[in-house]
This record gives structure tokens, C-alpha cells and sequence, in this order.
């Protein structure tokens, strides 16, 4: 018994700072997650060790968001040897026990990656750096959102760092460039963490580990990271991520939205899948799956014990092959089409924006994910060759611009995305240009969504200063050129200020199959500045 309240049950799981143990609150009736500081050695080791479970307890108590584990309580008393953190339980498996199944579907990967990005951005606004994001780090609750765990070396505005002169802490093959050549207190640091964590979810292997730690540290070093050949449309954030000068990484919310992209370019049946009920703290999650779901792991299926909540639980999507396993009786499939159908109605209904849905760190909505996601409306036909009402047109596009500019009243528009059936954008308000609402037009007329944000000036473009004139040929260049033939979705994002073209205005077109997906960029006078193939 800790503190006379909280009565160990098991131990879950160990790493490098101490140990973590499934607990029995006496007191709130619940269990939770306890973290024992793990004996030091003597000659103040001890002390410091100590301060780092103090800083991990401050650093997560100033945060609260839905992706980041949650604090309850500190034991730190003469009667115990060591304070104690207490936390929520996190019932699920950690990202590291997923990966160890194999690379996982990009469009898994990019709406697992919104969900850490939307822990980091509540995380740096509350003057907080991890400086330890790895699969291990990251623990994956029981609808399938990501939770950031484990702060202990974590740099906090205001408290002096517990690093001697000339130290790095961190993972090594997950620690960013910039800090092994002295520069800390980065926000785009773990960007980079991130970058590598969805690189290897996506193409099963870390670019950067080596045989040795000293092989590995000079990779790091060089932040040469190979090109990706399994990403797909996730392609571009690892590529925009995953560059060794810090200043040159997107923003957080420019990342955000590049995870956007690459979920509504990936395509296939977007069911999250369920994650094993095991028991799990902020450490090592342990123990089988206790839900009638496909394995994440193997694609197979034990007899049910309860429905899943959303589709049904025999149909869940494996993230790593994106298949799904074959129900068992004929009218399970009859139940099937009609649960399914009807989540598809409620998701086009409450999700307008489904493809775009993200979290602000600073409104301190939660990114956390939906049970299940509505693909972008798929075609079989050649782009150069439209389809009969197909809106990537240059009279379906203009039509569409009409439309909007009536509904919203003025000519700017924030990032735009045409898709062949509807469009999605936003508008800033016309007394509070500094605030915008989302916008979306389909079946040929506009709509008002509803709230949307914050934005800047940079953040908006007049639709028509766009030569849309040049699209047919933009296709066919993206055709010619992308390594995606005869593609099963395509799109394009007026981007108002796009990183990589020198924030300027820039149209991109994307183009998908079943094995992912690739991009061009445009000047708005259609002049192609850069050609993002897949890998031939």
C-alpha cells in the first residue's frame, strides 16, 4: 500500500527512469497507473533521479489534453522512500508492440500522427518539450487514439535543466540533429522525433539505426534520411519533416494539415482498428486482446464478448495490411451493410470535414479519433478524362467559386480542397478577419459548416487568381509523370502560402491508386515547380 491509499497490484512495465505498476485507488474506487522512482545510486544520483519525477509530475500537470496521459496525484512524503507519480490507466497497448507486427496502412499512420502532433501542440503551448517521442512513448487507447506518455526528461520554461554541460538525453536514434550538436529548447525537435516515429511506422524499419551506437549516432548526425517507398501520400510530410536544419520544418499546424492531405489522398475501408483490451500505464502495456476484432497483428478473429462500438467488430480494417476479415455467418453480413451504411450516412452528416479534422493546441480541442472515417468519393477513370458533373473541371472549379464567394460574402479563402463530387474551405469572417468559419459546396450548391479558427493574413488567397485553365494539363502531367497510371482518387489543395514554393500561393494535385499516392506543384499561373513521384 502507497500512502496509505493506492494498493499495488502488478507491475506493467520498467524503463529507464523507474517503474510503473497497476494500482487500486481505495479511496476513488479505480485503478490507475502508479510511477515509482527506480533506486539510484548513492553520491546524489538519488536526488536528481527524484527532481526528475517532480518535473515529469509538473510538466504533465500543466498540460491536459486528451492525447497526453493524465496526472491525478504526487506522493511525496518522509513516509515513503521515493514520491510516487499517479496517473490514468491507459488501457491499451503502446505504439512499439503495434510496429512490432510489421509497417502499418499510411492513412493509419497519418491519423495516429494527428493524434500525437495534437498532444505535442498542446504540449509546446504549455512551454513544454518532450524530447523522448518513440513508439514506446506512445500508448494506443481502446478507440484507437494515441496517447503521449512518459515526460521524465522533458524541459519545462521557467525550471533549469538537470543535464550536465556537454549530455544529451533522449533516445538516441529518435533524438534530432540539432540537439546532439548542442542546440536545445527547439519546438521543431520533436517534430523530428515525429517525423522518424511515423517513418518507421509506415515503412517498417528506423532509417537511421545502425549496428552500433556509434554508426547510429553519426547517421543522426547527418540527418540523411532515405527516401520513403512505402508512405504514399504520407510521403510528403516525412519529406518536409525529416530535414536536419530545424528552421526548415514546417510549423506544427503546417504538419497538421499536411497529415490531413495524406489521410484524404491514402485510400481504402478507413475502420480504425480496435487495440487489444489489455491493461497498460505510461510504460510497457502487456496482455491479450479481450474484443471479437481482427488482430492488428494477424487479421484473425476470436469468438465475440461484446460488440465494438461504430462498425461492427467482425469487419475492422488491419492497420498494417488495410484487409479486413471475412464474418462468419451470412447474417452477420446482412447486420454488416446496414450498421455500415448507416455510420457512412451519420459520418458525411456530423464529419463534413472528416478528411481535415484536427486538433487546436492553443482552443485545446481534442484531435482524438472517430471510430470510423469517410474516404474521399473514389473513380476508377483516367483524370484526363472527366466524368460527367466531376468538379475538377475549370467550369466545375469556377462554379464552385461562385458559389462560395455568394455564401461567404467576400473573394479570400483559406486552404481549399476540390475533390471531384464537393469542395471544403473557409473563409475569414467579415467583421473579425483575423477568425475564420468552414465552408463546403456540393451537389452545386454552398454551405456554411460552422467555426473554424484562427488564421493570419498569409493564410488566405483569392481563388481566382488561380489559372484554372491550366488544370486538364496539370493532370495530364501528373498522370505522365507521378508513376500512378490510372489512379482511384485524385484532388487538389490551394495551399495560400505553401512551405516549399516560398510561401507563396500554390495549387497541388494529387493523384492515388490502392498502393498510395503522389503529388505536383504549381505556380497559380500552372507553371510546375516540383514533381513528387511515387517510386517507380
Amino acid at each position: 500500500m502507497v500512502d496509505g491509499r493506492f494498493e499495488l497490484i502488478d507491475p506493467l512495465g520498467s524503463g529507464g527512469m523507474g517503474t510503473v505498476w497497476r494500482a487500486y485507488d481505495v479511496a476513488l474506487h479505480r485503478e490507475v497507473a502508479l510511477k515509482e522512482v527506480r533506486a539510484a545510486e548513492p553520491n546524489g544520483v538519488a536526488s536528481v533521479q527524484r527532481e526528475r519525477v517532480l518535473r515529469e509530475a509538473r510538466a504533465l500537470a500543466r498540460i491536459g489534453h486528451p492525447n497526453v496521459v493524465a496526472i491525478h496525484h504526487i506522493v511525496d512524503s518522509p513516509a515513503e522512500t521515493h514520491p510516487w507519480i499517479v496517473m490514468e490507466l491507459v488501457r491499451g497497448r503502446s505504439l512499439a508492440d503495434h510496429l512490432a507486427a510489421g509497417p502499418m496502412a499510411p492513412a493509419w499512420t497519418a491519423r495516429i500522427g494527428q493524434g500525437i502532433l495534437a498532444g505535442l501542440r498542446a504540449t509546446h503551448a504549455a512551454g513544454v518539450l518532450h524530447r523522448d517521442i518513440k513508439p514506446a512513448n506512445v500508448l494506443m487507447r481502446e478507440d484507437g487514439a494515441p496517447v503521449l506518455t512518459d515526460f521524465g526528461i522533458a524541459a519545462i520554461d521557467g525550471l533549469e535543466g538537470l543535464t550536465s554541460s556537454g549530455s544529451v538525453v533522449g533516445s538516441l536514434d529518435y533524438v534530432a540533429p540539432e540537439r546532439l550538436g548542442g542546440l536545445e529548447g527547439h519546438p521543431a525537435s520533436d517534430l523530428w522525433s515525429l517525423g522518424l516515429l511515423l517513418y518507421a511506422a509506415v515503412e517498417g524499419y528506423h532509417p537511421l539505426r545502425r549496428e552500433t551506437s556509434v554508426a547510429t549516432l553519426a547517421a543522426v548526425m547527418a540527418g540523411d534520411v532515405p527516401a520513403p517507398r512505402q508512405a504514399g501520400p504520407l510521403a510528403p510530410v516525412l519529406r518536409a519533416v525529416l530535414v536536419p536544419d530545424p528552421d526548415r520544418r514546417p510549423s506544427a499546424e503546417h504538419v497538421d494539415r499536411m497529415l490531413s492531405q495524406a489521410f484524404a489522398g491514402s485510400s481504402g475501408p478507413w475502420v480504425v482498428p480496435p487495440v487489444p483490451s489489455s491493461l497498460s500505464a505510461p510504460m510497457m502495456p502487456s496482455g491479450p486482446s479481450a474484443h471479437s476484432v481482427s488482430d492488428p497483428h494477424t487479421g484473425t478473429t476470436s469468438p465475440p464478448r461484446r460488440l465494438w462500438s461504430g462498425p461492427s467488430a467482425h469487419s475492422v480494417a488491419d492497420p498494417h495490411t488495410g484487409t479486413t476479415s471475412p464474418p462468419r455467418r451470412l447474417w452477420i453480413v446482412a447486420v454488416l451493410v446496414v450498421v455500415v451504411c448507416a455510420t457512412v450516412v451519420a459520418a458525411f452528416a456530423l464529419w463534413p470535414r472528416a478528411a481535415r479534422t484536427s486538433a487546436s493546441a492553443g482552443s485545446g480541442e481534442s484531435s482524438s479519433v472517430p471510430t470510423f472515417f469517410v474516404q474521399p468519393p473514389s473513380e476508377s477513370t483516367s483524370p484526363s478524362a472527366p466524368q460527367v458533373g466531376d468538379l475538377l473541371t475549370p467550369d466545375g472549379i469556377l462554379r464552385a467559386i461562385t458559389a462560395l464567394e455568394q455564401v461567404t460574402g467576400g473573394e479570400r479563402f483559406t486552404e481549399t480542397t476540390f475533390y471531384p463530387t464537393f469542395v471544403d474551405t473557409g473563409a475569414p469572417l467579415q467583421d473579425q478577419p483575423t477568425l475564420y468559419d468552414e465552408f463546403t459546396y456540393r451537389e452545386g450548391k454552398a454551405h456554411h459548416v460552422g467555426p473554424g479558427g484562427e488564421l493570419t493574413e498569409t493564410e488566405t488567397v483569392n481563388l481566382r487568381s488561380v489559372e484554372w485553365g491550366a488544370l486538364p494539363a496539370l493532370f495530364q502531367t501528373a498522370q505522365d509523370e507521378l508513376g500512378i497510371p490510372e489512379p482511384t482518387s485524385r484532388y487538389v489543395i490551394v495551399d495560400p502560402a505553401w512551405t516549399f514554393n516560398e510561401d507563396k500561393p500554390t495549387v497541388l494535385v494529387y493523384l492515388a491508386d490502392d498502393y498510395g499516392g503522389a503529388y505536383l506543384a504549381a505556380d497559380v499561373d500552372g507553371s510546375v515547380v516540383e514533381l513528387m513521384p511515387r517510386e517507380r
